[in-house]
């Protein structure tokens, strides 16, 4: 799949890797069509972008009205959608016991029923198009289950799922749909997200920042031309990170054990870390 002249949705837009995908498709000569709930951050990713032939569009995807309205905007101006990236997501740190229904729907708007929202407003669209493609962005927590991540959790499955079910029904039609899994990516998720406890449940929201700023090696536009390239050869799966890549295999090799082993020694890294630049510092 060539990106040249295609018309791509990317939701999420306004920051991190939303706005990477967009910078990096608009220099691949697509055809933009940007979405996202923050209006200002939206307008702060089109003044990066060279091509004019773009629009923004302030969109709460868990709103199913709003995102059939968006759609026909999309369609209305440029004529047709040939891909549609979902991106758009939010974070919850919390035990599961403690998440509040209101915050598990909240969560669940944006990140699961957001991706159906889409999928379903664009998908007529798509179908239309010799050749079109949909990747669904979920997380590793889509795969491997935390502590405190449980709603999050929760949301990436039903992505995973949802977007397995689908590439296998459209597996005979035009329509490509890739899954994708990013590990630890540098973007402000969990600065925005709604922090009630960590992992380690005595560590405070600074410290659980800090900790996941040291453990999240990949850069938004990094990850964006992994996704990108894997999406340009009509994969079904991407996994974005080395993170990623060994949280993937410690699931397949301990389905039932992987969690324990690997918290201690994520945490016992993040540690190590900490104390490291904390002595170069005094060192400095």
């Amino acid at each position: 799949m060539l990106f040249s002249g295609k018309v791509a949705v990317v939701t999420g837009a306004a920051s991190g890797l939303g706005r990477a995908l967009a910078v990096r498709l608009d220099n691949l000569g697509a055809i933009l069509a940007l979405a996202d709930i923050d209006a200002n951050g939206l307008e702060e990713t089109g003044r990066l972008l060279k091509n004019s032939n773009y629009v923004l569009h302030t969109l709460d995807v868990a709103s199913r009205g709003q995102v059939e309205q968006f759609r026909k905007v999309v369609v209305s101006t440029f004529g047709g959608v040939d891909i549609v990236i979902n991106n758009a997501g939010v974070h919850i740190s919390q035990r599961l016991a403690d998440t509040t229904k209101e915050d598990f729907e909240w969560i669940m708007g944006v990140n699961f029923w957001g991706v159906v929202y889409c999928c379903q407003a664009f998908l007529p669209d798509l179908m239309r198009r010799p050749e079109s493609a949909i990747a669904n962005i979920s997380s590793i927590y889509g795969i491997v289950s935390a502590t405190g991540q449980g709603a999050y959790n929760t949301t990436k499955f039903a992505v995973r799922g949802f977007t397995e079910a689908l590439r296998h029904e459209l597996i005979k039609t035009p329509v490509h749909v890739m899954g994708v899994y990013p590990g630890g990516i540098r973007t402000n998720i969990l600065r925005n997200s709604k922090f009630y406890v960590a992992r380690n449940i005595q560590d405070s929201r600074e410290d659980y920042i800090r900790n996941f700023d040291i453990i999240a090696r990949t850069t938004p536009d990094a990850a964006a031309a992994v996704i990108l390239n894997a999406l340009s050869q009509r994969r079904p799966r991407c996994l974005v990170g080395a993170d990623a890549r060994i949280l993937d295999l410690a699931q397949r090799l301990f389905p039932s054990r992987y969690w324990p082993i690997l918290e201690a020694t994520l945490y016992r890294f993040a540690r190590l870390m900490i104390r490291r630049s904390r002595t170069l510092q005094i060192s400095k």
